[in-house]
């Protein structure tokens, strides 16, 4: 049995060769797996210090940073027309040649923009108006008043054509959705309704808010409604589920405004002393402006320059550089003739569609047409100073 005969000899070798295939095939994986974890263990450090270094560096460039310059807004006309406080304002988005308002005297009015007079006045709901809209792609306005009811106005025909039922109290703000052919509104029945523009039904009811809403938004995009409540919350719905997506708790009181930016993806929000923005869609925090010292802050308005105006119910006019946070002016609006001094409050805002002028509505029951000053430089005219290293700064 010393050797063994030639078929089985050469069946033994058959299984040498390839135990020694396999052997050296194992070790060639064990080598390469050696070699991938040193490398990714490389790989993990190097991200590891990587992103180590860029928190870092986006604090010192957050900190670092310099707002960039507005000129100051001044005075240029005041309006006299309404005989009740001016609570809306909406300008034509397509032309830009007119302007119009509603007040707490039951009427609409419509005013030149260039000489700044008075074309028409609309005359149809039975108490205040709160709420204006108009539409990008068709000739309506419509209008929101505390009698419950929101109209459709037809801008060829200046009257109005539809009315829309269905809210148990007084409304307050009006959206037109920039895609589809629905509205939505809200007010002091806590509920936002989505219409449709032609049959008047409440298509969607988004119920959530705990207290009366003030101001609701249309975005073409989800979150495609956006709202705030007198419950200190802002909520980000989504109308196909017919609930929230998101609800904003940050504030700590009532959220009287919204401002959607023209050209980015974001928005802000203001209560009293307390004015942020937010990143969409996920609605996550983007800046805390510096407004500690703004009292009640009843509107807010975003220009595509990046200028962030808030107007308060005492009069202040304050005015930020929206990506930094950095308030570069502040002012107080004036009572006109004839009117108290307490009656100087500043209740709704609008900018043009160039960005270069600012329309207020007052309880002086006045219009304000505001500009910037084109005299202003940024060596005679710098603003209030920036201090990055401001407590309003968060991360």
């Amino acid at each position: 049995m010393a050797t063994l005969p030639t078929h089985l000899q050469q069946e033994l070798n058959d299984h040498k060769a390839t135990l020694k295939n396999f052997n050296t095939a194992t070790e060639d994986i064990l080598q390469k797996n050696m070699a991938t974890s040193k490398s990714l263990a490389v790989r993990e450090t190097s991200a590891a210090s990587f992103d180590n270094h860029s928190a870092l560096e986006r604090r010192r460039q957050l900190f670092m940073q310099k707002p960039k310059w507005h000129a100051s807004w001044k005075l240029h006309t005041v309006i006299n027309g309404h005989l009740g406080w001016v609570r809306c304002v909406a300008t034509d988005c397509v032309s830009n040649k007119w302007f119009v308002t509603g007040s707490n005297d039951t009427t609409i009015k419509v005013w030149d923009m260039s000489t700044n007079k008075l074309k028409l006045t609309l005359a149809g709901h039975a108490m205040g108006v709160r709420g204006l809209a108009v539409s990008k792609r068709h000739p309506y306005m419509f209008s929101a008043s505390e009698d419950k009811l929101v109209k459709c106005w037809d801008l060829e025909k200046n009257a109005a054509i539809r009315d829309y039922y269905g809210h148990h109290s007084g409304v307050h703000t009006v959206a037109i959705h920039p895609t589809l052919d629905l509205i939505a509104s809200a007010g002091r029945d806590s509920v936002v309704k989505l219409w449709d523009i032609r049959t008047k039904e409440a298509v969607v009811t988004l119920v959530g808010h705990k207290g009366p809403i003030n101001k609701v938004y249309c975005l073409p995009v989800d979150p495609q409604i956006v709202s705030c409540s007198t419950d200190a919350t802002v909520i980000l719905w989504d109308i196909i589920a017919g609930k929230g997506m998101k609800t904003l708790t940050h504030h700590k009181r009532n959220v009287r405004d919204l401002a959607l930016h023209p050209n980015e993806f974001s928005f802000a929000s203001a209560c009293t002393d307390d004015i942020r923005s937010w990143r969409l869609p996920e609605g996550s925090l983007l800046t805390n402006f510096a407004s500690q010292e703004t009292g009640i802050i009843n509107t807010l308005s975003i220009n595509e320059d990046g200028v962030l105006f808030a107007g308060s119910d005492n009069g202040a006019m304050s005015f930020y550089d929206y990506k930094s946070g950095h308030l570069y002016q502040s002012t107080m609006t004036r009572a006109t003739k004839g009117s108290l001094e307490s009656e100087k409050g500043i209740l709704t805002s609008t900018f043009d569609k160039s960005g270069f002028t600012l329309i207020t509505g007052e309880t002086d029951k006045s219009i304000k047409i505001w500009k910037q000053s084109v005299e202003s430089n940024p060596t005679d005219d710098p603003g209030l100073p920036w201090n990055p290293m401001s407590s309003s700064q968060r991360f």
